[in-house]
């Protein structure tokens, strides 16, 4: 399903719809299990990026996590010169819509935000697709910025498949870290600036919900705002 453009409309407001319209089908937040591989990532702050459909409510999901000192939805994946909302919602790009996150792993380590990600974000079974919304750019995608985190990934993955916690096999993939892309400025913060907005309420607004009902230690109820 290719996303609705919306009518530009006045000065300061937004130009695109970002994700597809509201579908009947539900997503539903899974019990993703604890993982046995600690990450053991040190002091000071660290980046991961994470890929899992439209980027409001991952970037939605993550600013409300406490530990997570910033949360941009970007492009990740395909070359500068196509790296656009416009050109990427196209198809052929090999872009990926994705979030990079700050994190303290004194507060929330990564292994715990791989369990945050799968249980209210993406579905792993999903191949380039969640919820309403289907393409390449929306395939869900973890993406190491250390060893560390890759080993953490590659085993939380394989614990994932074995868990029988999912009745279809674990499609989300690996991916070597490229080029960030920082999306156009409209698409940061979205769900904060647009809480009534058809697609929020109907798809991220339950995500939010489910974090702070499954994990109410990681919750923060304040939404991180993007200060750049």
């Amino acid at each position: 399903m290719k996303r609705a453009l919306a009518l530009g409309i006045a000065a300061g407001s937004l130009a695109l719809s970002a994700c597809s319209s509201p579908a009947l089908a539900l997503d539903e937040p899974v019990n993703a299990p604890a993982p046995n591989r600690i990450a053991k990532e040190g002091t000071g702050l660290k980046t991961a990026i994470f890929a899992g459909g439209c980027f409001w409510g991952v970037e939605g999901v993550f600013s409300h996590v406490e530990g997570v000192k910033s949360a941009v939805s970007g492009f990740h994946g395909g070359a500068a010169g196509t790296a656009s909302y416009s050109r990427i919602v196209s198809g052929g790009t090999n872009h990926a819509e994705a979030v990079m996150i700050t994190y303290d792993p004194y507060v929330v380590r990564y292994d715990e935000l791989l369990r945050i990600f799968f249980s209210v974000v993406a579905d792993p079974t999903l191949k380039n697709r969640q919820g309403p919304d289907v393409g390449a750019h929306y395939r869900s995608a973890l993406v190491p910025m250390n060893a560390e985190q890759s080993a953490v990934a590659k085993a939380y993955l394989a614990q994932m498949e074995a868990s029988g916690v999912w009745n279809r096999p674990i499609v989300t993939k690996i991916e070597k870290h490229r080029k960030f892309y920082t999306a156009e400025k409209y698409h940061q913060d979205f769900m904060a600036k647009n809480p009534r907005h058809s697609y929020i309420t109907r798809w991220d607004a339950p995500k939010v919900r489910a974090l702070k009902a499954m994990f109410p230690g990681d919750y923060r109820p304040a939404f991180l705002r993007d200060n750049t």
